[in-house]
């Protein structure tokens, strides 16, 4: 599920949209705000540069790193992720004229006893995995002899600095600074440093027309000063903050029910889809497993050995970013999210499939044949019956575990649940309420899938 914004109104014959990747949860830049709309420096000047120059974009809110792999396979035109420009970096993107300056800064507790880089030897550090912070944590670990921890979103580094686990964190200025204007219990200790610019981003040798509009309309921004007025809403003394509402579990509850429903909607879709095909892949996979014939056997054994064996987050990696690499043909979030499921799980349902078939008696499979059932007859009316009532119970505790693997697809952009958690934390920082309440529907729903299957084994025992 993708938040999309048309545009501006601009000329009839400019009607082109862009595919624009960016990472969901890195405010000021872009974030969602109390009414789940997507905002922040990076938003709104993309906003205004289309309306300026005349083309749409879908914004497509992701992780960092999968907005950057998006562009790579080409399932996105373009990034604009507070993403610093980079000799690295170059060599794979062109790179707009930079849009922001911004610096690392390091922060750590209050009246703690770490203040400065040289205290840090021996101690932990976080960072976020792609980030400024994360380079420059990387260049100077040896000098101060700290170790480094990575982390995908910038609340979970904040929480591993307040509960003690590390030290300090490095993290873009500006990004550090609205954090504590927001509440965040810590403190900035250093100057900015590792000065660099952002840029807008393009896979490198395309989307040429896109690379230029951004340019020309970011220089009109800056000259009617549209930019300046963008930049001082979220930089400013007040800025754009979340402080002023109502931090309480019930509060955050009414805050964001809106936001909660639509992520619980979309899991549970998710899940009901996934499991459907699933469960048609993991029947043929298991009964190509039981058929007198060596090489259906082997396949059988071939498929579930590979989809068990691979980790669910390489293979969404893999089917969202890597096929279209190869192809050039893109694939939508959610169908790779249900492609992923589906090979996944299907190859649990195919191994107990096979379970359930072998674990019937093999006198029944003797029986019927003596009496002059073909094989097919055979397992439809004397085996499936019997191993089906085997396998009912694994099939909903099945259905169990998909619903808590969806989360794992908010890596490839589906705003699921948790990654619906990950937007809201994103804004107002409350990461310990906001994670209770997800965990709280969590369980409420696999009690109730508990219960059915609880219920379901004790009709089937009758």
């Amino acid at each position: 599920m993708f938040i999309t914004f048309g545009l501006g109104a601009t000329p009839a014959k400019a009607t082109t949209t862009y595919q624009v990747a960016t990472d969901s949860t890195f405010p000021p830049f872009e974030f969602a705000n109390s009414h789940n709309k997507y905002v922040g420096i990076d938003i709104d000047l993309l906003h205004a540069i289309a309306k300026d120059q005349g083309f749409k974009v879908n914004i497509k809110p992701t992780s960092f790193n999968s907005a950057v792999q998006s562009v790579q396979s080409g399932q996105a035109d373009g990034v604009i992720a507070g993403m610093s420009i980079t000799k690295e970096r170059e060599a794979t993107f062109d790179f707009s004229k930079p849009y922001f300056m911004s610096g690392v800064v390091m922060a750590a507790k209050p009246n703690g006893k770490i203040t400065k880089l040289s205290q840090l030897r021996g101690k932990r550090v976080a960072v976020k995995t792609g980030t400024s912070g994360a380079q420059y944590a990387q260049s100077i670990h040896k000098k101060y002899g700290f170790r480094i921890v990575t982390f995908d979103e910038s609340n979970d580094m904040y929480q591993d600095v307040l509960t003690g686990n590390s030290a300090a964190c490095f993290e873009d200025s500006p990004v550090m600074k609205y954090a504590v204007r927001q509440g965040t219990k810590l403190k900035i200790y250093t100057k900015p440093t590792l000065n660099g610019p952002y840029g807008f981003a393009v896979k490198k040798g395309h989307n040429k027309k896109l690379l230029r509009m951004f340019n020309n309309g970011l220089a009109d921004l800056k000259s009617n000063g549209e930019y300046a007025r963008i930049t001082r809403h979220y930089l400013g003394a007040k800025g754009s903050s979340d402080t002023t509402s109502d931090r309480t579990f019930l509060g955050l509850l009414k805050q964001n029910k809106g936001a909660l429903l639509n992520g619980f909607e979309q899991t549970v879709w998710l899940t009901v889809v996934a499991i459907f095909f699933a469960t048609l892949f993991g029947v043929i996979v298991g009964l190509l497993g039981v058929v007198p014939n060596k090489f259906f056997n082997g396949l059988s054994t071939t498929l579930i050995y590979i989809f068990r064996g691979l980790p669910l987050l390489v293979l969404a990696l893999f089917i969202y970013t890597g096929i279209p690499s190869l192809t050039g043909s893109k694939i939508p979030a959610f169908v790779a999210g249900t492609i992923t499921l589906m090979f996944n799980e299907g190859a649990y349902i195919a191994a107990f499939v096979k379970g359930g078939i072998n674990a019937v008696d093999d006198g029944q499979m003797e029986a019927a044949r003596s009496l002059g059932l073909p094989f097919g007859k055979s397992m439809r009316r004397i085996i499936l019956p019997q191993g089906i009532r085997i396998m009912i119970p694994s099939f909903i505790n099945q259905f169990i575990i998909t619903l808590k693997d969806t989360s794992i697809l908010s890596i490839i952009g589906i705003i699921e649940l948790t990654q619906t958690g990950k937007i809201i934390i994103a804004r107002n920082l409350e990461g310990f309420k906001v994670w209770t309440i997800i965990a709280i529907i969590y369980l409420i729903v696999i009690t109730l899938l508990t219960w059915l299957s609880n219920w379901v084994e004790r009709r089937i025992r009758l």
